[in-house]
């Protein structure tokens, strides 16, 4: 039997900044248990946001074919997701919303055509880990991200299973002074990687 699959979004466009810090544990934990993770640079892929030509509603592909279009594959054959990112305007980054936003295949498939890409035994076995900090301290800080990466996880049958959040980086600045959160995102890496794929 194979390694079991992860993929890693960051959705950060700084590669040594807090949030590539926390998402690079969660990516050290999950390997070091064992898992093959494929980090992806969010920011950096090259892909038009969804432009609503519906050519998925009838097809199972996007007919936009760009740095998206191999993860509509990979997305099928995955036992896990990490996604991490900072908020922006309270909500999710550009690049990353708009990488959400052409899963519009996964989407059709699985409320229009009622055929989902992912058989109900299976999406039993995959879960989503997702990774979260934010420059101002308010209660509601990560509510719209939140609530953004749960539909999209549904809509790729990759449930959210657990969430990691630290608010108030305009103050705390280094994430390494919460050795906490950072514990936290390399033992929640490790765990994903434990329980996705089991029957």
């Amino acid at each position: 039997m194979g390694k079991k699959k992860i993929i890693a979004l960051l959705g950060s466009p700084v590669r040594g900044g807090n949030t590539a810090y926390l998402f690079n544990k969660a990516v050290e934990g999950a390997e070091e248990e064992g898992c093959e993770v494929e980090r992806v640079m969010v920011p950096y892929l090259n892909f038009q946001p969804c432009m609503e030509i519906l050519h998925c509603m009838d097809h199972e592909d996007c007919r936009m074919q760009d740095d998206v279009t191999p993860f509509y594959r990979k997305f099928r054959e995955m036992d896990g997701l990490i996604i991490a990112t900072p908020i922006m305007t309270m909500g999710i980054p550009g690049k990353l919303k708009s990488f959400m936003d052409r899963f519009q295949v996964y989407y059709m498939a699985k409320y229009m055509r009622k055929e989902p890409f992912i058989s109900k035994e299976r999406r039993k076995q995959r879960k989503t880990l997702f990774i979260s900090i934010s420059g101002m301290n308010l209660p509601d800080n990560f509510d719209g991200a939140l609530q953004t990466t749960k539909t999209f996880c549904e809509i790729i049958d990759c449930p959210y299973w657990e969430g990691i959040f630290q608010r108030d980086m305009d103050h705390v600045r280094d994430i390494r002074t919460r050795p906490e959160i950072v514990a936290a995102a390399y033992e929640k890496g490790r765990e994903l990687c434990r329980i996705v794929g089991e029957k």
